[in-house]
Formats: structure tokens, sequence, C-alpha cells
């Protein structure tokens, strides 16, 4: 039988982590060099998850070392690495490089330093919530589903808890503080799920800073 998801973050819950990171990305770390992939991921999980690099040293090399058998495969007791686009003879020795890597971070203190997310995994990562919020409410579906804009911003506020709601203005202000082009914010509002364009005449910035003030504000009481 599959794995129970507790049994599967056990054995593989950081090493998945690590996989989803190259979603997009090639799989072209070397021992010399790490990928952009790999950097994202140490860049954000020494920065939010420190104590998490350990364990994915230790669960890339288990899996590396340890590659489920055929009776694992037969039973569907095992963690399907997603295809990163490597032959499958070299993906155990890819782990093993990848394992090299965070060990060498862990041991060396070496932390890449904040800056604006590179890949598609890390803006997920940086700015959960907003990523919740623009692929939620500012799907394709939207204009079929509210009014307009502010409609979609109200309805989040109402439906969802408050202490959630402050995390996202907390992203909201995070973001608008990398002080990206305006071109920008334009990816970065796509790349977290907004298939929508802002309503004129704001542009992606002025936009999102109009959603953080509209939050933060007393919210409109209607039927009064």
């Amino acid at each position: 039988m599959p794995l129970s998801p507790l049994e599967h973050d056990r054995r593989y819950g950081e090493l998945d982590q690590v996989i989803r990171a190259y979603t997009g990305q090639p799989a072209d770390d070397t021992p010399d060099e790490a990928s952009q992939a790999l950097t994202a991921y140490l860049r954000q999980t020494w920065h939010r998850r420190p104590w998490a690099l350990a364990i994915a040293e230790r669960q890339l090399r288990d899996y590396a070392e340890n590659p489920p058998g055929r009776l694992r495969l037969r039973l569907g007791e095992f963690y399907a690495i997603p295809d990163v686009g490597l032959p499958e003879d070299e993906i155990r020795q890819w782990l093993h490089c990848l394992a090299d890597h965070l060990k060498h971070s862990i041991e060396e203190g070496e932390v890449p330093p904040l800056d604006t997310p590179a890949t598609h995994w890390e803006w997920r990562a940086r700015f959960p919530e907003l990523g919740q919020f623009l692929g939620g409410w500012f799907s394709q579906d939207m204009p079929d589903e509210f009014n307009d804009h502010d409609a979609a911003i109200d309805d989040y506020r109402t439906s969802t808890d408050p202490h959630l709601v402050a995390r996202l203005v907390g992203e909201l202000h995070e973001l608008l503080t990398l002080d990206l082009d305006e071109s920008d914010y334009a990816l970065a509002v796509a790349e977290l799920g907004m298939e929508v364009d802002p309503p004129a005449p704001y542009s992606p910035r002025g936009w999102l800073a109009l959603v953080a003030d509209r939050l933060t504000g007393p919210q409109a009481k209607y039927g009064s």
C-alpha cells in the first residue's frame, strides 16, 4: 500500500522539498557549483527553517544509498522522484552531489544572502500566503466569480482567518520593499498565480500597495 502521509514525511518530507525546488529548473549541479535551484532552496531554508537542512542532507543520502527495491516498488511504498531531466543511472550521483553541497553549507556556515527570488519555487516559498491569495482569488476565473478586483479582495478578507490576512499584509510589504522594476513586479505576481491584469489605472506595484492598504484599513460595512 502507498506510504501514509506521516511515513512519507518521516522518510522523504524534506527530500521532497529539495526536489520541488527544481520545478522548471535544470538539475545542473556539479561538485564545484550548486545550481540556481539548489541555491534558492538553501537561501529560503537557511532564513526560514535552518534546522531542516540537516534533515534534507540525511534524507538525500539515505535515498541515494538505499533506493527502493522490488518489494517497495510493487507495494508502492516509496517516493517517486519526478523527472528532473537526468538519465536514471545518474540520479544517485546527483543526489549525493546535492547532499554534499548541503553538508558544506552547514559546516562552513555559507548562507546565500536574501535576494529577489530566482525561481518559481522560491517565489512560492518566500511568499506563501500571497501565492494563496493571488492564485485563489485572481485566477483566470476571477471575472466570473466577482464583480471586480475590490469584491475579490473583500471576499478574501471576510472568508480568511485574520492571522492569515495579517500574514498576507506582511508579505505584501516585504515584496514592495524589494523595490523592483514594474516589469519585475508583473513577473512576480504571475509567478505567484495571478492570471488577470490589475485594474486600471494601477500598475502591478501600485495595485499591491492598494491591496495592503485595503486589508489594513477599516472593513467596509454594507447595507448600513
